[in-house]
């Protein structure tokens, strides 16, 4: 003789709460991915916007004659906020051809997978982040 098994209202209710679950899930991860990629391509952009404002700033004293001295501030600034590997770009290429009061321009790129906090980014892994600082020629401070 075969047992019939019924079932009661709280096993029903089981049953849709973990098809509840499996629909809203998903949904909720991707969220969660999404906030903390655009969080990370935020924060970055700040500090690539630092970076290039410090080398802006050193460029733009005359005693600065060499590229390399405005690339070393923006790396060591990157640096101590955990970022290698960035590129930066100074216009004029050599600070000195510039007179007083002409302009320097600095800009620190870096892709955004090389910065994530995820394995693999998810919406912004083809990005390039960067920023960009002008500042004008003046006499060294004093």
């Amino acid at each position: 003789m075969r047992t019939k098994q019924r079932l009661t209202a709280q096993d029903k209710r089981r049953g849709a709460a973990i098809v509840e679950f499996a629909l809203v899930a998903p949904v909720f991860l991707t969220m969660i991915t999404g906030i903390i990629e655009l969080g990370r391509a935020i924060e970055v952009v700040q500090i690539l916007t630092n970076a290039s404002r410090e080398g802006a700033r050193v460029g733009s004293y005359e005693t600065t004659t060499a590229t390399s001295t405005i690339t070393t501030t923006v790396n060591s600034y990157l640096s101590q906020a955990g970022i290698t590997g960035a590129t930066t770009v100074v216009s004029p290429n050599t600070p000195s051809g510039a007179s007083n009061g002409q302009q320097v321009s600095v800009t620190v790129s870096i892709p955004f997978a090389s910065v994530s906090w995820l394995p693999s980014p998810f919406f912004l892994g083809g990005q390039t982040l960067s920023a960009t600082s002008v500042m004008c020629r003046q006499p060294a401070p004093q």
